[in-house]
C-alpha cells in the first residue's frame, strides 16, 4: 500500500529536496519509514530540533532552494520554532514538518497536545492542518509554492494516523509548478527618471547597501563612479558589497564604523538600495533628501522618510539607471569619507595586533580572517561574535556569512554552521560562537562527531554574556546576571571524539587557528579571550559616554572599584 507518507516524500523529491533535518518520534514514524525505504531523501538526525530549524535554515540561504526539518507532535515541533522564526525574518525557503497527536484525539486534550496550526502562524507563510490523504498532495504543494515564491517558511502539520493512511491518487507534481522562478523586476522609465533626477541634483550622495545587493556588485562600482559616493553597507550587505570595492566605507550602527555614520550624516542625498536597516538614528536627520529601491514595497519608507521609493531588483535597476546619469566630478565627499574610513580601519586593525596578556577577541577573528579558505563559510553568534565578524572577516566575492541578523536570536551559529558543512561537504565552515550561545545548545556538537561534519567551533570564551554585559555597562547599569562559569571547552570536546584546543596566550593563536583549520575533522578552539573588551567604546555617542561614567561610578561605591581598573587597563590605554 502506497500511504500518504510515501507520497509526500515522493513530492519533496520532486522539488528537489535532498535532506531533512530532524529527530524521530512516533508521530513521524510513517514518515522517516518512508524516507527510509524510499532513499531518496536523507535523514540528518540532530539532538534539539531548534538545530533543525538553524541547519535547514542555513541550507536554504546558501542553495537558494527549498529546505526541510521536522519535529514529533508537542514539544518535538514546538522546539523548532525559535529557528523558524529566524527562516522567516531571514526570508529564507524552509518546510516545516509538524507532526501531531492522533487526528482522532485533537480537540481532547490529549498527551502532548498542541495546536501547532496556530503556533506557527506568525512565523511562515502558510500554516495548515492536513486532516485527511484526500487534502495532503494539494497542501504540500501550495505549502512549498509559498516558502520557495514568498521567500520564507512553510508548516504542515500533519497528524502521525494520517501519514499512514493509503494515499489517494493525485497527478504526480510538475517540479515547473512546483517551483516558481522569482521575476526579475525593472522600474518604470518614469521612475528611474525621477530617481536619476534626485541623484543627478545631490552634491553629497551617499549610498545605503543591504542584502538586495547581492549579484549586483558589478552595477554598485559603476554608480559609485558616476556619482562619486562613498557607500555604507548593513550587516547583511557585508558579503555582497565590501570586496574590492574602493568606494565602500564601512558599516554603520553601534557595531560597525565611525566612518559609515559619518558618510550618512555628511549626505544631502541617501540611496537606500535593497536594505531594511532598522535602525533610524543612524539615518540622517534634518534636509537630506533619500530614495530607496526594494523588491519589497513593504520595506519602502519603514525606517526614514522617503521622498522617492522605487519597486525593483537592485542590479536590474541600477543597469536602467546608469545611462541616465550624469558622471560628478566633484569628488570631495567621497574623498573624505574615504579618508575617514581608513583612519578608521587602521584603528581597528591596530586592536588585532597580538599583544601581551590576555588574548584579544579581535586578534582571533582577524587570524580566522587571514587563514581561513578563500570560500569559506563563516557562522556567527549574535552578540559580540557578530561584532568581530563584522569587523574583521574580509569578504571577497567567494566567501559567505551567514547569522541571525534579523532575528536576533542566541545559539544560531553552530547549528547554521552544521546546515551549512552539510549542504557543502567540500567547503571549509567556521563557527564564531560566544560561549554563551554555545552553550545554549552544546549538546548539538556531539552532532558533529556523529555526522563527520568537519566544521571548525571557534567559542569565543569570556566568561560572560559579553554583549549584555557592555550594554549594562554603557547604559549606566552595574552588570548583573552575566557570568558564565565555564568548563575547559577543549577537554570537554577531546571527551566526545572531536579535536580540541585551548588558547590562553596571544602568542599561541596564530599557531593553534592554522593547527585546527589543518585538521581533517570537526575541531573546537577554546579561545580564552578578555572579558572587558569595548565593543561600542564610550567615545561613540554622548549617551554612551555618560552611561560608562555612570556605570563607572555605581561600580566605585559599590565597591567594584577593580572592575573600573580592569576595564581602564585593558581597553582605554589602546
Amino acid at each position: 500500500m502506497r500511504t500518504v507518507a510515501d507520497q509526500f516524500v515522493d513530492t519533496l523529491a520532486a522539488a528537489g529536496v535532498k535532506r531533512i533535518y530532524g529527530i524521530v518520534g512516533d508521530s513521524l514514524n510513517g514518515l522517516t519509514d518512508s524516507i527510509r525505504r524510499q532513499g531518496k531523501i536523507e535523514w540528518i538526525h540532530v539532538r534539539h530540533e531548534e538545530v533543525a530549524a538553524f541547519a535547514a535554515g542555513a541550507e536554504a540561504e546558501l542553495t537558494g532552494a527549498l529546505a526541510v526539518c521536522a519535529g514529533s507532535c508537542g514539544p518535538g515541533n514546538l522546539h523548532l520554532i525559535n529557528g523558524l522564526f529566524d527562516c522567516h525574518r531571514s526570508r529564507v525557503p524552509v518546510l516545516a514538518i509538524a507532526a501531531h497527536i492522533p487526528s482522532a484525539e485533537i480537540g481532547s486534550d490529549y498527551f502532548q497536545a498542541t495546536h501547532p496550526e496556530s503556533l506557527f502562524r506568525e512565523c511562515s507563510h502558510y500554516c495548515e492542518l492536513v486532516s485527511s490523504p484526500r487534502q495532503m498532495p494539494r497542501a504540500l504543494e501550495v505549502a512549498i509554492r509559498e516558502a520557495v515564491g514568498k521567500r520564507g517558511v512553510s508548516v504542515l502539520v500533519l497528524p502521525g494516523d494520517v501519514a499512514l493512511q493509503e494515499a489517494v491518487d493525485a497527478p504526480a507534481p510538475k517540479t515547473g509548478g512546483l517551483l516558481p522562478r522569482p521575476t526579475v523586476v525593472t522600474p518604470s522609465a518614469d521612475d528611474l527618471g525621477r530617481l536619476a533626477a534626485l541623484l543627478n541634483g545631490g552634491k553629497r550622495v551617499t549610498l545605503l547597501c543591504g542584502s538586495g545587493c547581492q549579484g549586483a556588485h558589478d552595477e554598485l562600482l559603476a554608480l559609485g563612479e558616476h556619482l562619486r559616493a562613498p557607500m555604507v553597507h548593513a550587516l547583511r550587505g557585508k558579503e555582497h558589497v565590501e570586496w574590492d570595492n574602493p568606494y565602500d566605507v564601512g558599516m554603520t550602527g553601534l557595531i560597525g564604523f565611525s566612518s559609515g555614520y559619518y558618510a550618512m550624516h555628511d549626505c544631502d542625498t541617501l540611496l537606500m538600495l535593497g536594505t531594511d536597516f532598522p535602525y533610524r538614528q543612524f539615518y540622517p536627520q534634518g534636509g537630506a533628501r533619500i530614495a530607496q529601491v526594494d523588491l519589497r514595497a513593504e520595506n519602502i519608507g519603514r525606517r526614514a522618510p522617503v521622498e522617492l521609493g522605487i519597486v525593483g531588483d537592485v542590479r536590474a535597476t541600477l543597469a536602467a539607471l546608469l545611462p541616465l546619469l550624469d558622471r560628478k566630478a566633484d569628488d570631495t565627499h567621497l574623498t573624505r569619507a574615504q579618508q575617514h574610513y581608513a583612519k578608521a580601519r587602521k584603528q581597528l586593525d591596530d586592536l588585532a595586533a597580538p599583544g601581551k596578556g590576555l588574548i584579544h577577541p579581535q586578534q582571533v577573528a582577524k587570524a580566522i580572517s587571514d587563514q581561513a579558505a578563500a570560500d569559506a563559510i563563516f557562522t556567527c553568534d549574535v552578540g559580540l561574535p557578530t561584532v568581530w565578524a563584522a569587523r574583521y572577516l574580509a569578504m571577497n566575492g567567494k566567501r559567505r556569512l551567514l547569522g541571525s541578523f534579523w532575528h536576533g536570536s542566541m545559539a544560531n551559529a553552530m547549528p547554521q554552521a552544521l546546515g551549512a558543512q552539510i549542504t557543502h561537504s567540500g567547503r571549509q565552515v567556521v563557527s564564531l560562537s560566544g560561549d554563551g550561545g554555545f552553550t545554549m545548545l552544546m549538546g548539538d556538537l556531539i552532532s558533529l562527531k556523529q555526522l563527520n561534519a568537519p566544521v571548525k567551533v571557534v567559542v569565543f570564551n569570556n566568561g560572560s554574556l559579553g554583549f549584555i554585559e557592555l550594554e549594562q555597562k554603557s547604559t549606566g547599569f552595574l552588570d548583573f546576571g552575566t557570568e558564565l562559569k565555564n568548563p575547559n571547552f577543549a577537554a570537554m570536546a577531546e571527551a566526545m571524539g572531536i579535536r580540541g584546543i585551548r588558547l590562553e596566550d596571544p602568542g599561541a593563536v596564530t599557531e593553534g587557528i592554522a593547527a585546527a583549520f589543518a585538521h581533517d575533522g570537526p575541531v573546537l578552539i577554546d579561545a580564552v579571550v578578555n572579558r572587558t573588551e569595548l565593543a561600542m567604546p564610550p567615545s561613540v555617542t554622548v549617551e554612551m559616554a555618560k552611561g560608562f561614567t555612570l556605570y563607572m561610578v555605581k561600580a566605585v561605591i559599590s565597591g567594584r572599584g577593580d572592575e573600573v581598573l580592569d576595564l581602564a587597563r585593558t581597553n582605554l590605554w589602546r
